[in-house]
């Protein structure tokens, strides 16, 4: 009778530190790289292509080193004017949240439900109260980021299930 375990993985299920590190660099290089594909949206740059990453990180590297990507991505999108600091709340709860749905349920979809709650919601409701206002010097109604943040993170979310199950097929997912 042969163990049936994951390419490169240990048998115990855990992944090595040096792989996770490796793993989230590779994760914040990718998600600068596409930070050129976004959508202005009044004072915010919507990117599906972070919501993306922020699904496939939920479920490869977990919830705390998902957010060390999504604070990585958003300071150098920041410093290299690709983003605005409302890429702080529009990545990080979503990545939170998609992470953590994936280490209780390892469930796909509830892992990109995730990211849009963390994001569309919770993200956007931070950015419109906290960060526009005291970051940016902007009041805005709550309304005004819900929608981009909600579309931005759904687009993203779908591209995410993608990603997931391919990386499910090639063995990678724990």
């Amino acid at each position: 009778m042969s163990i049936h375990h994951s390419p490169g993985f240990p048998t115990q299920g855990t992944i090595p530190p040096t792989r996770l590190i490796a793993y989230s660099v590779a994760l914040a290089a990718l998600a600068v790289a596409l930070s050129p594909i976004s959508i202005p949206v009044g004072i915010a740059k919507v990117s599906p292509t972070q919501h993306f990453i922020n699904v496939v990180a939920g479920g490869l590297v977990g919830p705390w080193w998902g957010l060390a990507v999504a604070l990585v991505t958003s300071l150098v999108r920041n410093a290299i004017g690709l983003g605005t600091p409302l890429a702080f709340p529009g990545s990080v709860f979503g990545v939170v949240l998609a992470g953590l749905a994936y280490r209780y349920t390892r469930n796909i979809y509830f892992t990109a439900l995730g990211e849009v709650i963390g994001t569309g919601l919770i993200g956007a409701s931070a950015g419109a109260l906290l960060v526009a206002p005291y970051l940016m010097g902007k009041d805005l109604a709550l309304s005004i980021l819900i929608l981009p943040f909600l579309l931005s993170s759904i687009t993203g979310a779908v591209l995410g299930i993608a990603g997931l199950r391919v990386l499910r097929r090639l063995g990678y997912l724990r």
